[in-house]
């Protein structure tokens, strides 16, 4: 009985896949088909052996005893026991670990590709829905994107192909475990450098993204190179590259911020469309007070604060909205009510009756 030795060499030449490695599996399978195959009971073991050259396989019984504390085991004796008809439980047992071996390296090398690539954006095609996960086939893997990472009210069909995060790469016994995302503000930022050629090429940076997923995203960006516009760079010839972006995210609406080093300003382009007609830095640090005209108050907090939860996020500050007639108002109750002026005190009538004469 013999394993073929050649044949485990190649492999390790061509998949990579340690010749030793599987020797030693095949020979702890075959102890294990072994006491099976002779209904061995708790005092009975069992090693087997393969000659590294010729492949030849020899099995050795064992009468064993196992400390019941530290579980450790004793052998009392041993005596070589191969079966006469091993050779086609062998057989089997070998391509059973080869087989093994080869998916677990092709995981392996699976792993790798993907471990380096959080934060980077897969391709994929929708495979399966359900209330757990929407499953998309990378190719060689597949991706798991769960309900939290998924843009609200968005369909994923059998069939459709997306673009997605990657958020998180792990090993599990099946494989690889690909977790991808399409409501990661680094979503939004790759897109853009697949659309924008000055980015990737560092003259236009993305100084930061704030997303609301499914509905409005602010990405702020910053010209390296006086003669380029960041902002028309993202936006593109008739908005072309933003269009782009928002055609894969499904019509989520895109604004394109210029960022500055000056907090005010920045706040002040970040509540765009509204037009701010003053920032105020306050005491803290951490607040702006933006002062808008009436007419653009609705504007620049946006449907349900929306407009101005995204500036705040974009920004890292706390933005208080005030329109010019609530400033008014404010400056006017602060004011101190002028002193009325204080009524003239009665005079005390004189008295006129005649001093009481001394007796």
């Amino acid at each position: 009985m013999k394993i073929p030795m050649d044949s485990l060499r190649e492999l390790e030449r061509e998949r990579g896949i340690s010749f030793e490695t599987v020797v030693e599996a095949i020979e702890k399978a075959l102890a294990s088909a072994y006491l099976r195959m002779t209904n061995a009971d708790e005092t009975r073991g069992a090693r087997a052996v393969i000659e590294r050259e010729s492949g030849d396989v020899k099995v050795f019984a064992q009468d064993i005893e196992v400390d019941e504390e530290t579980e450790e085991i004793t052998v009392l004796k041993e005596w070589e026991d191969t079966p006469e008809d091993f050779g086609r439980i062998a057989a089997q047992t070998a391509k059973q670990v080869i087989l093994q071996r080869l998916r677990e390296a092709e995981r392996d090398i699976t792993f790798g590709e993907y471990s380096g690539r959080e934060g980077d954006i897969v391709t994929g095609i929708v495979e399966q829905q359900d209330h757990r996960y929407t499953i998309l086939d990378l190719g060689k893997v597949e991706a798991l994107m769960p309900p939290s990472e998924q843009i609200p009210h968005e369909r994923y069909e059998h069939g459709a192909r997306l673009k997605a995060y990657i958020v998180e790469v792990r090993k599990s016994s099946r494989g690889p475990q690909i977790i991808v995302s399409r409501t990661h503000p680094g979503l939004i930022k790759r897109l853009f450098e697949l659309e924008v050629p000055e980015i990737l090429d560092g003259v236009v940076e993305i100084k930061g993204v704030a997303r609301e997923p499914g509905h409005r995203s602010k990405v702020a960006v910053v010209s390296n190179d006086r003669n380029v516009d960041a902002v028309g760079a993202c936006v593109g010839s008739k908005g072309s590259r933003v269009r782009m972006v928002t055609n894969e995210l499904h019509g989520e609406k895109i604004d394109i911020i210029p960022w500055t080093e000056d907090p005010a300003d920045f706040v002040k382009n970040a509540l765009s469309p509204a037009k701010a007609k003053d920032v105020q830095l306050q005491e803290d640090g951490q607040t702006a007070l933006v002062v808008v005209p009436d007419h653009q108050l609705s504007l620049a907090i946006g449907k349900e604060g929306q407009n101005a939860r995204l500036a705040a996020r974009l920004t890292g500050l706390r933005v208080d909205i005030k329109s010019e007639a609530q400033m008014r108002e404010a400056a006017a109750a602060a004011e101190p009510e002028p002193a009325e002026p204080a009524e003239p005190a009665e005079e005390e009538p004189a008295n006129t009756e005649p001093a009481a004469e001394e007796v």
